[in-house]
């Protein structure tokens, strides 16, 4: 089996970004960011999805948050989408459920390479610590477009802003890593349109 990585960097006035992500990894992760929350949820992300993911991130964080927290989620996808190669063999679909104390999310997903993101469901607080909770469905959202992929995120209850966001990811890792999953069974692509690239 061909490794499936990818290196990818974004450099503009406002972010600087270096990454290194493989599917067929153990969940070791690598990461700094000046995004403290974000650090946290991608590391999560890569223990929960057994990816392998290395990050430099640096941005304009005297701001917000925002460029940087938008922009990772443009290089992550950039790079899942370039580890994938043609797609063949894949299992495509991916739905996990992961409860965290008081909250449960469900994240699935389609690697169709038609881009759609949804959000479905409150999260209560509109910061946690310093972190605007509203970047969480900014980074998802670039995350599904650059990726080209399929995102429902759907939060069936919670009361802990935290608890909440951190399904989130979890999810999010365990569904990729399901719909990433390559499946002896499928010969070429999963698509009756004969690609998914």
């Amino acid at each position: 089996m061909t490794n499936r990585q990818a290196s990818k960097s974004r450099k503009t006035n406002e972010t600087d970004i270096q990454l290194d992500f493989s599917i067929d990894g153990e969940g070791n992760a690598d990461l700094t960011t000046d995004v403290p929350f974000m650090t946290h949820m991608l590391d999560l992300f890569t223990r929960h999805g057994l990816f392998d993911l290395s990050l430099t991130a640096k941005g304009d964080t005297e701001i917000d948050d925002h460029h940087t927290t938008e922009d990772i989620g443009i290089v992550l996808g950039e790079a899942l989408k370039e580890a994938l190669q043609d797609k063949k063999g894949i299992r495509r679909y991916g739905n996990a459920f992961v409860p965290m104390d008081d909250s449960l999310a469900q994240v699935v997903i389609d690697l169709s390479n038609r881009p759609h993101f949804e959000l479905r469901g409150d999260i209560p607080q509109a910061k946690v610590g310093t972190f605007d909770t509203e970047l969480v469905e900014e980074f998802l959202w670039k995350l599904a477009l650059e990726a080209r992929m399929n995102l429902h995120v759907i939060v069936h209850y919670g009361t802990n802003t935290h608890h909440i966001i951190e399904a989130v990811f979890k999810a999010l890792g365990r569904a990729l890593d399901e719909a990433t999953q390559l499946d002896p069974r499928v010969k070429g692509v999963p698509s009756t349109k004969g690609s998914l690239s």
